[in-house]
This record gives C-alpha cells, structure tokens and sequence, in this order.
C-alpha cells in the first residue's frame, strides 16, 4: 500500500493522513485554493476511503485530542460501502464533557452580548463557505453514510440554505410593546438560553448539525455538538467552517462519542436546553435527564408516516412521491411514508408504474453519478430491514419488488446494499406495517373509502408526518387537518426547506427545528414592567 499525507491549511492547520487503498484509487485531484478563503482539500475522483488520523473533538477553535484515559471508549469510523476503517476515535469522556461545556459557557458570556444582525452575518458567511466547499463535504459525507453523492450535494446545498435563512431571519426577531392602563406599560424580549447541548443522528449528519448550530447560534446562544459515532467526520468540519466565518472561539465545540458521552452531555449541569434527533427510547432518556434539572428540550424522533394516495390522484405523480417517501437515502429517512394506502381501483396501475421505476434504481458505488441506491449505514441496520422484510412474509405479505442484499462488485463485499422492496398484500397489524425500519421497505396498503383510510393512518404512536396525493384541493386540505402528524404533504413528499417547521405529533417528538418558530424555542422571554406614575401601595 502507498501512504499519503497532507496539510490542509484551510482546515485551521489540521493534519489528514490518507491511505491510497489497493485497486480503489484511479485519480485523486488535489484543489489548492489558498487566496480566495475557500478550504484547500484533497478531492476523490473514485471510491477511495480515508485513514484519518486527525483529531475529531473541536474546542475553543481548534481540533484537539480527548483527554480520557479509557481505552475501551475507542471506537472505529467504517465506510458503509466497503466495511474498510477510516479511523479510530477516543470518545469524550467527562473531563473531556465538562471543559467543552465551561467553554462555550465562557464564550457565552460576549456572543450573547451581540445583535442578532452581527450574529446573522456570522451565519450568512458560514453558509458562502459551505457552498464554496460543496463537493468536498458532499464527498467526505458519502464516506462517513455510504449515501450516493448526488444526494450528499442536496444535502449540503439545503444545509448551507438553512444558515442563509437563519442568517437572514434572525434580525426581525422581536418583542412586544404592551400598553397598560394610566400611561404605563411593559416590553418583553426574546433572551438567549445559554449553553445548548445537541445530538444528531447518522441519516443526515451534516445536516443535523446546521440544523441544530444555526438557529441556537444566531440567537446568542453557544453549544456543545455531539454527532452519531457512526458519522463523526463532518460535524468537525462544519465547525471549522464556522470558525473561519468568525464564530469566536468556545462557541461551538463538538465532541465526540458513544451513548455514555451523550448521556453526561444531557445531565450536565450547564447546559440550559438538549436539542436531539434520534431514537425513541433514547429520547426518552434525554427527556428524563432533562427533566432532572428543568432543561429546556427538543426531540425529533421515530416515524411511520402514512401516504395516501386517492383515485383522483396525478398517477405518475403519485408514483414518484411515493419514491421519494420510501427510498432516499436508502429509507433511512424519519418521516418517510412507509404506509401507502393506495385507493383500490387504482392498485395495479400504481403498482405498475412503481415496479417501472424501481427496476430503474443503479445499486452501487456511493461517489459514481448514476448510483441511485448507496449502502446502508451498517450490517446491523441491513439485518434489521431484512429481518422486517422475513417478517412480513411470515405473516402472509408477499415481496413484489427487492427483498434481497447485494453485492454490486467484489470491492462492496463488505458493504451493507439492500435492493428497495415492495410489500403487498400487507395487513395494518403487521409488524413491518406498524414498526419503524428505517430501510428501503414499502408496504404497500389498499383501501376503500376516506373516513376507513383516515381511522387507519393515525392508528399509530408516531405522528412525525403524512401525505396525500389528490386532484381535489379540498379534499386535501380536509384529509391533511384530520391526519395526526407534524409536517403534512399535498401532491409531494419529503420536501424540507428551511422555512417550514419540522416535527412531530405523538411519540415523534417535541418542539420543531427550522421555520421562524424554531427561534422561539431557542429563546426565552423576559417581561419588563414600567411603571410611570408615584407607587400605589394601597393601605400598605
């Protein structure tokens, strides 16, 4: 094997180590961009994944090495899509926990004290270097999910959106003025928390943190960013971003590790709100952490969303929002429509044209153009949609379409590829119809009329979201504000931007990230009373 390194110096001077992997490598293209504030990389042309050997926490304003001495905390960073290791990270152990808290806790103290226009361009230049940087996250992204690279472009570009908005809307944020009786009157203002703890999940791991650091920082607040230990890579990278964008110092740090570090992060005592994405159960012990101290709190959570796709539908429509309900991102998606309850007379020509374009998806290497299906993010997360799939059959579904791991060339052997299934014939009470897979999984329902199909669909303990393709707005209109869900689709599904409130109904969460409001709960609000006349004490 040949050995590589190189300084980047636009990474704040950090050092990457790569490893040209044997039979993987054809071209790497080294992009020198010193000069026009843009990050100097080194680009894959091919499937190459990384030995990284840089520090992955980030402190005051530079990477840095954790301080625990428990060894058996290292975990391995794998590439889905080949099972090679990119690195070995040292999880962040309390010592490591407490001194990024006390940071950011100390940079709170001058970053609140801005105006949110000064916080806003902060953000604004973030966003213009993360647009400048596009191709070379989108990359680095595919490495740490195994998504395909044209997704990992959406995702970034709607990530840099996200800071553009945040970046812009935070100036109008405002009071209230309140007039009283006899001249007097109070204001109120909206007040930064103070230190945020938050945890992203691995489906979307630059975009968790956008999500999270962009309204918390734009407000005045500082935080403590702790990305999945499955995808650590690009969290880092963001914060650099920040930092060269003029985030001072302390302001967002991020650390790395397993469930234990997430859970001292939660119980810290300065943290005044947790922000998390993620698992039910493990939200619930955020919440319960939380609870302990009275922390402010933000979950986003499980799904298995319902779409509902009427006689009168745009068939052809209908087909490609179902696509996009169930196999982005290998469906590991939380609001994906799982659910599509089909009107009856309409079953086998939507079937029809859904097998049509499925055959069409391209199972492969993650960083190849035409690749519409990457890996899944692990063998465990594979094996638990195939079990769900082995379920469904046992209980009398039949697989139309997929159903089966692949193995798209001897380099992938040891990646996780599930082709995207179809179930049919499937019943409401069926395991893979009421639990949450988080797999290229469709279970395909019929019914018959709308009050049936409206009963069935929120029979769930999830509510993060729902769709419903008609030509008949009102009975669009009607279905959506009888269905129990956060984010409700007409005629499209998984469109998420930025200035439209995301989150759940149920046990699918709490509170909404992105949208005007999301400022709102990374504020609180004080109340000033002014009194223009002499004190009425009455007989005091």
């Amino acid at each position: 094997m040949l050995s590589y390194s190189l300084y980047c110096s636009g990474f704040i001077g950090s050092k990457v180590c790569l490893r040209m992997l044997r039979g993987t490598v054809k071209l790497w293209q080294c992009m020198s961009r010193n000069g026009t504030g843009q990050i100097q990389v080194l680009r894959m042309l091919t499937t190459a994944p990384n030995l990284v050997k840089e520090s992955l926490h980030y402190l005051d304003g530079k990477r840095v090495d954790a301080t625990s001495d428990d060894t058996s905390q290292k975990f391995d960073v794998l590439y889905p899509a080949t099972g090679e290791v990119l690195c070995q990270v040292q999880s962040a152990g309390r010592s490591d926990v407490d001194a990024a808290v006390n940071s950011a806790k100390e940079a709170y103290k001058e970053w609140s004290q801005r105006s949110n226009m000064e916080r806003g361009k902060v953000l604004l230049k973030a966003a213009e270097i993360v647009r400048s940087n596009l191709e070379d996250l989108a990359r680095t992204e595919v490495l740490d999910t195994g998504k395909p690279i044209w997704e990992a472009r959406l995702d970034i570009d709607g990530c840099a959106g996200t800071m553009e908005y945040y970046g812009g809307i935070a100036p109008s944020l405002q009071g209230e003025h309140i007039l009283l009786p006899n001249g007097n009157f109070a204001y109120t203002r909206r007040e930064p928390l103070g230190v945020v703890g938050g945890i992203g999940a691995w489906n979307y791991p630059f975009q968790m943190a956008s999500w999270k650091t962009a309204p918390a920082l734009v407000v005045g607040n500082t935080m403590v960013f702790k990305p999945s230990p499955l995808t650590p890579l690009t969290a880092v990278m963001l914060a650099e971003m920040y930092s060269q964008a003029g985030l001072p110092d302390g302001c967002l740090n991020i650390i790395q590790g397993m469930a234990e570090t997430g859970a001292l992060l939660s119980s810290h005592q300065h943290i005044e709100k947790m922000t998390f994405t993620g698992s039910v159960p493990t939200g619930s012990k955020v919440m319960e952490a939380c609870a302990k101290d009275i922390k402010h709190v933000t979950l986003e959570l499980g799904g298995k969303s319902p779409l509902i796709i009427f006689e009168d539908c745009d068939l052809e429509n209908a087909v490609k929002g179902a696509m996009l309900a169930n196999f982005m991102n290998q469906g590991q998606v939380c609001s994906n429509g799982t659910r599509v309850f089909v009107q009856r007379s309409i079953l086998d020509a939507f079937l029809d044209k859904l097998v049509t374009r499925v055959k069409k998806m391209q199972i492969g290497d993650p960083l190849l153009e035409n690749t519409t299906v990457g890996s899944m993010i692990s063998k465990e997360q594979c094996d638990i949609a195939l079990s769900y799939i082995e379920s469904a059959k046992y209980e009398g579904a039949t697989v139309l379409y997929g159903g089966e791991k692949v193995i798209p060339s001897s380099q992938f052997a040891k990646g996780n590829f599930l082709q995207p299934t179809i179930l049919v014939n499937c019943r409401d009470n069926m395991k893979a119809v009421r639990e949450e897979i988080f797999g290229s999984v469709m279970a395909v329902l019929t019914f018959d009329t709308e009050e049936e199909v409206l009963q069935r669909a929120n029979d769930t303990q999830f509510g993060l979201a729902g769709g419903v393709f008609t030509k008949d707005l009102q009975k669009a209109h009607r279905v959506a504000s009888k269905m129990e869900a956060g984010s409700l689709y007409i005629n499209n599904y998984n469109v998420y931007p930025p200035e439209i409130p995301f989150g759940g109904y149920k046990k699918s969460g709490l509170g909404r990230e992105n949208g005007a409001v999301t400022l709102n709960q990374y504020t609180q609000v004080k109340c000033v009373y002014v009194e223009m006349n002499d004190v009425d004490s009455g007989p005091l």
